[in-house]
């Protein structure tokens, strides 16, 4: 049996779901596939021949993990405490064409089709919602070793297409029908500083919050108007207050996509301005992009892009721009400053392939 998962991008709310802030995401039309099948023992065998690996492990009850993000084992445990059992052990492959390590959720798409598969070839097999594979990979890869992530990457690459995504004060799932065009895709080849990313951004922000909130009981980042901010500027080193702006018009800039996306048309343009204001804001106030992911993007708006911005963690990895025309153009230009171009569209979420 055969299942793919799409890799995604993040239109809107880059670094905000782990604030408690909504994000938008996007499916794209670059997957990660699991082709496989029952063996009669209970031994599991991966092959990556895409990185020329291989893994094998035995399928104990509980398995212990051996390596950091042990991801393969833990969908097994996880989805054994929801009531699967697995009595023979499998054998699959790997292949895919999500730019690895460079935000655009490679590993939760791979952990969302190893999901998929598993649900499907176990002892008691189950159909279940694409929401419920998104809310298993998070379990799986976030909750079981207690990692800071948000839940943005597991529920956008197993529904597919373009959701709206609340993770507080509940979960809230809305799928978005907006009618887009092509968007280019921009690999910079960099690798990402993810950690060193999120000590700024993710912990500088909760400082700045807490710090506000003691001076500020009332304040709430979900709804306290961006023009209190200045009220708060002397409580908070420069930094702090450059990211709470920064936080505050992404925040805002969501809820105008959000509308747009949920009315009759688009605004193709103005969808543009709102990438490039986020950039801004994940440029300057956020410091999360680099020279030459700015390049890349500055490169795509000259040969037509109508705006776009690193995606991602940041520190590196991939940006993309909004090219519904002239698409061919912008993605050679990202070429000739450097970049590894793909030209992608909205796409399905986890699925079986063929018949």
């Amino acid at each position: 049996m055969k299942v793919s998962t799409p890799g995604r991008i993040c239109l809107f709310g880059e670094h905000q779901d782990y604030l408690g802030l909504p994000v938008i995401a996007m499916a794209i039309s670059r997957r990660v596939a699991i082709d496989g099948t029952k063996r009669n023992d209970n031994k599991i065998i991966i092959n990556k021949p895409n990185l020329n690996q291989k893994e094998e492990f035995l399928l104990s009850n509980p398995l212990l993990y051996e390596n950091e993000r042990d991801y393969f084992r833990s969908a097994i445990n996880v989805l054994r405490r929801r009531g699967y059992e697995f009595s023979n052990g499998f054998e699959i492959t790997i292949d895919g064409n999500i730019p690895i390590n460079s935000g655009t959720s490679s590993s939760s798409a791979l952990l969302v089709s190893w999901i998929n598969f598993l649900t499907k070839m176990a002892d008691n097999p189950k159909e279940i919602s694409t929401k419920e594979m998104g809310e298993i990979a998070y379990e799986a890869e976030v909750l079981e070793f207690g990692e800071p992530g948000g839940m943005m990457d597991h529920y956008s690459t197993a529904i597919g297409n373009i959701i709206y995504l609340e993770s507080k004060p509940e979960i809230k799932v809305e799928n978005l029908t907006p009618k887009l065009g092509s968007f280019v895709l921009g690999d910079s080849l960099e690798p990402k500083d993810t950690i060193g990313i999120l000590k700024h951004v993710k912990f500088g922000m909760l400082e700045a919050i807490a710090k506000i909130k003691k001076h500020d009981p009332n304040f709430i980042f979900a709804t306290t108007p961006a023009e209190k901010a200045s009220e708060y500027k002397n409580i908070l080193t420069k930094d702090e207050y450059s990211l709470l702006l920064g936080n505050l018009s992404d925040r805002d800039i969501l809820s105008e996509a959000l509308a747009m996306f949920r009315g009759e048309a688009t605004n193709h343009q103005r969808l543009g301005e709102l990438l490039n204001i986020h950039q801004n804001s994940l440029r300057d106030a956020k410091r999360v992009s680099t020279p030459k992911i700015n390049k890349m993007i500055e490169a795509a708006i000259e040969a037509g892009a109508l705006g776009g911005k690193i995606n991602g963690s940041g520190g590196g990895g991939c940006m993309f721009v909004y090219a519904p025309s002239k698409t061919e153009e912008v993605a050679e230009a990202i070429e000739k400053v450097g970049g590894k171009s793909f030209i992608i569209t909205k796409d399905d979420g986890s699925r079986k392939e063929g018949l």
